[in-house]
């Protein structure tokens, strides 16, 4: 068995769990609902206010998916109580970053302004020029889209222009010097 997967999951108030004869588990909260199927080999359960994951035998391809699904019903609860960002700096000469209310405007270098418009779930804030934060409550959509604003201007090793995670630490490399004579 799992050592994450045998883990329980406090469900804390004002958060509701089902699961449905298809093995589809269902969180909703204050910030939105999300669904998850889960693999026929587990057992999804609410005992005494924790969400329990067991498997039904102990096969290998069960035991494999019992970690997995605790951590995606665990991050099912906390995207719905307390909801999940990415933070991402925009680092380059000239380039600025405007809200333009549920889309944002990258000025990074292009010939235009390139917009990027927040899907359905998901806010785009701007907390000043150079700064994007992601949030929403779902973690994997919320890492989706911050992945998707940081492609379009990856970081360059020499100067670490582009768009990059706050947290994000770029290899530096070192330019062209001079010929010793």
């Amino acid at each position: 068995m799992s050592r994450i997967g045998k883990k329980p999951i406090a469900l804390p108030a004002g958060v509701d769990f089902a699961v449905s004869t298809h093995n589809v588990v269902t969180v909703s909260g204050k910030l939105g609902k999300l669904e998850q199927p889960i693999s026929k080999l587990l057992k999804v359960e609410l005992v005494d206010g924790n969400i329990v994951v067991t498997t039904l035998n102990n096969s290998r391809e069960a035991n494999s998916q019992h970690g997995l699904a605790r951590t995606l019903i665990a991050n099912m609860v906390e995207g719905v109580t307390n909801g999940f960002s990415k933070n991402l700096v925009i680092n380059g000469v000239g380039y600025k970053v405007f809200d333009k209310g549920g889309a944002i405007e990258l000025k990074i270098g292009f010939s235009h302004p390139v917009i990027f418009t927040a899907p359905e779930g998901i806010t785009l804030s701007c907390p000043s020029q150079t700064e994007i934060k992601v949030s929403g409550f779902d973690k994997q959509k919320v890492g989706q889209v911050a992945a998707t604003i940081r492609a379009i201007e990856p970081v360059e090793p020499y100067h670490a222009y582009g768009i990059r995670y706050v947290d994000e630490v770029v290899a530096r490399k070192e330019g062209k010097t001079a010929a010793k004579k």
